[in-house]
């Protein structure tokens, strides 16, 4: 008989010479070892300083993805990357589980159950882990440990498979130095991400990285609240300059009479009040990039030294006759239409045509799909720990409501609904529970009618799911059900494919279907 770790680890092996993406390449990884060591829920995470990043999981809920794990708060995963050998935790271990609440299937707390975890290694230094959860207490008490670590040793030749364009491209001190341009640009809270995995957030992440690496001026747009300013961190980090400074200044946050002096600076008795000369942005940001946030809001006189500054990279102090040479980057952004603007006079067509070198569209959060509940997750983990609270999760009806919402405000409005759903769920109970849930009544949005809730691909198909009289729940199992047969018939009836589209675990997904009544 062939023995499991072998029946796991060949298809692992002949991973290795193939060109896979990511997210396929380590959901084969969590599905060998769930082969070898049977389980409930599986989890691949990456190492970043002090925070865990779930790349890959199975079997947890999918705003898991989008959580952030630092390890002083998680005590179950600090002890993991402490040890270099695997940790099993006893049953009756009192220490707060990451994934309370987070399990599918799984309405109360975790505590009674089995949990593994093991620490992967990539040339002698801490990559990462693994995690694997059991309802059944008594899962792993004859596994073989040694198992586990032959298998991690394998899973880290995979995400080294993974890496090694990026290793290669970088050196271990550009990664270094680059973590703490990063910390700097997120004001020492460590780095601030763009989240998301869906298609379009994709294909931004790839315009990013293209135009990153190009010396052009570069005009971000989209609407209001969809993360203009971190997509301007990540060109400025992926680009040459990623060492020197990026400066940032919000054009509409400003008096008119402060727009000139802010960017380019002024001499002492310049205007009244100047009482001491100053440098402004462009200065500042002399070898780096600069940030101009809202600028469409800049007066005309203002635009057409900006122009001057594009074309020659020479400035003026206000107040002063003495030109400055600047070598900077512009990376502006707007949500007007500046095309609209030229055209009715209010914003300079030289300008325009100098900003917008390389336009870069910010998809709203619409039309991001399941991404929003990885940023759900990543706000969630936000308020556990900004609340003191030991576990935080987000009921299914509540996690519908999300996906069915237009999201005007995008990811702005959505992490402050975040917020305040937990406020409003705590304020329910008299003392903190263990496991904190969000309803779909704490959101605010029930009172949303079916037609906006709708994303434009959805629109047509959500409204006849939603009938008059419905409580929230019938509403809710039958978007699911209507998501879940699209997928049947794009998918020819293969169940497998159905739950990798839906990122929902084959079991999970079988017995939501029989709850469903779906055949």
């Amino acid at each position: 008989m062939t023995h499991p770790l072998l029946l796991a680890l060949v298809p692992l092996v002949a991973d290795l010479s193939r060109d896979l993406p990511d997210q396929e390449r380590y959901r084969r990884l969590l599905r060998s070892l769930r082969q070898l060591l049977p389980c409930d829920a599986v989890a691949l995470l990456r190492l970043e300083e002090d925070v865990l990043v779930p790349l890959s999981v199975e079997g947890l809920s999918p705003d898991t993805l989008g959580r952030r794990f630092r390890l002083g708060e998680h005590p179950r995963l600090d002890i993991i990357v402490q040890n270099r050998e695997p940790t099993r935790f006893s049953t009756d271990c009192d220490l707060p589980d990451p994934y309370d609440g987070l399990v599918d299937g799984v309405h109360g707390d975790l505590e009674v159950h089995d949990c593994l975890g093991c620490p992967l290694y990539v040339q002698d230094t801490l990559w990462g882990v693994i995690t694997l959860d059991s309802l059944d207490p008594a899962r792993f008490g004859s596994a073989d440990l040694r198992d586990l670590q032959a298998f991690a040793s394998l899973a880290a030749a995979t995400v080294m498979a993974s890496e090694r364009m990026s290793l290669l491209a970088r050196s271990v001190e550009d990664q270094r130095q680059l973590a703490e341009v990063y910390k700097r640009a997120a004001g020492g809270r460590g780095p601030r991400e763009l989240i998301g995995q869906s298609a379009v957030h994709r294909r931004l992440q790839q315009e990013i990285q293209l135009v990153g690496n190009s010396p052009l001026t570069v005009l971000i747009t989209g609407e209001t609240g969809v993360g203009k300013e971190l997509v301007a961190e990540a060109i400025h980090l992926q680009s040459p300059r990623a060492q020197k400074p990026l400066i940032s200044l919000n054009c509409a946050a400003l008096p008119e009479l402060l727009v000139e002096s802010e960017l380019f600076g002024h001499v002492k008795g310049a205007f009244s009040g100047a009482i001491s000369g100053r440098s402004g942005k462009f200065e500042l940001a002399d070898g780096g990039s600069i940030f101009l946030d809202e600028v469409g809001e800049l007066p005309l006189p203002v635009q057409s030294k900006l122009l001057r500054v594009l074309q020659s990279g020479q400035l003026q102090r206000v107040g002063s006759d003495q030109e400055h040479r600047v070598d900077v980057r512009i990376i502006a952004a707007t949500n007007r239409d500046l095309a609209e603007e030229v055209r009715a006079g209010r914003f300079r067509a030289d300008l325009y045509h100098r900003l917008s070198v390389y336009p870069l569209v910010v998809p709203p959060l619409r039309e991001r799909g399941r991404d929003v509940l990885l940023l759900a997750g990543y706000f969630l983990e936000e308020n556990r720990a900004r609340m003191g609270l030991r576990s935080l999760r987000m009921s299914p009806e509540a996690q519908g409501v999300l996906l069915g919402y237009s999201w005007p405000g995008n990811v702005r409005e959505l992490e402050h609904l975040i917020s305040r759903a937990v406020l409003k769920a705590l304020s329910a109970h008299s003392e903190r529970p263990r496991i904190l849930t969000i309803e779909a009544p704490a959101l605010g949005l029930e009172d949303e009618s079916p037609v906006a809730l709708g994303t434009p691909s959805l629109l047509a198909d959500v409204h006849p799911v939603v009938k008059p009289g419905e409580g929230l729940k019938e509403a809710v199992d039958g978007f699911q059900t209507m998501l879940i047969n699209e997928a049947l018939s794009r998918h020819n009836g293969k169940w497998a494919e159905v739950a990798r589209e839906l990122n929902l675990d084959r079991a999970n997904l079988s017995r939501l279907a029989k709850r469903l009544g779906i055949r």
